[in-house]
């Protein structure tokens, strides 16, 4: 089964998206916040993170930019959700690969349809663990 770390800190909002992924087959593993992604990450690689981007103590913006930093080795696609759609967004990430933006509002479909083509392009994705 495949494993999926969802960094969003509105309860609510987690609880929908892990019923969606739970009924679409998936693992869900919660991270309240960047900062506790982060130190999950370390532990074990998921195989796909999807994050917020306003969270409190340590926004998505920052978790990428730590990934990258700290987690050179990552293979497991982000997708990041975001209602912001300014280029500012984009031209942070513009080095990181395995990044998309799903942009809200977004359904639940459309979450679960780029996750099981992002995990599907990355077959090859390794677990890893720190």
């Amino acid at each position: 089964m495949k494993r999926i770390l969802i960094a969003e800190d509105e309860p609510h909002i987690f609880r929908v998206i892990r019923i969606a992924l739970e009924r679409a087959g998936y693992d869900v593993e919660h991270a309240r916040n960047g900062e506790e992604a982060l130190a999950k990450l370390k532990i074990q690689f998921p195989d796909a993170l999807i994050t917020d981007i306003a969270m409190p103590k340590m926004d998505g913006r920052e978790l990428c930019r730590r990934i990258e930093e700290e987690i050179p080795d990552r293979q497991f696609p982000i997708i990041i959700s975001t209602s912001k759609t300014d280029i500012e967004h984009r031209e942070w990430s513009g080095k990181m690969q395995n990044l998309t933006f799903l942009e809200k509002p977004a359904s639940l479909r459309q979450l679960i349809a780029l996750l099981a083509e992002l995990l599907d392009s990355s077959k090859g994705t390794q677990r890893g663990h720190l």
